[in-house]
């Protein structure tokens, strides 16, 4: 394997890093905006209250799943 050859899959390994970091950057913003939209429904103290807890543990686990279906029914589709 020559010099180009070596640096270019290189390059595509920190792409496809970047790719996946930028990925879950916006799955955890999504999820925040969501989940906070449906679980917070005082002003914010230091604490969240227990049932926004319980939700904001809910929406989150229902987030993750769903994406982690979705993802699969689209690598089984390639």
């Amino acid at each position: 394997m020559d010099v180009n050859s070596a640096n270019s899959a290189e390059l595509q390994r920190f792409i496809e890093q970047e790719k996946e970091k930028a990925m879950v950057s916006e799955m955890v913003g999504k999820l925040t905006d969501v989940c906070w939209e449906k679980c917070i429904t005082s002003t914010p103290s230091t604490k969240f209250s227990s049932g926004e807890q319980t939700c904001l543990t809910n929406c989150a686990q229902r987030y993750i799943d769903m994406s982690a279906i979705t993802m699969k029914r689209f690598q089984s589709m390639h």
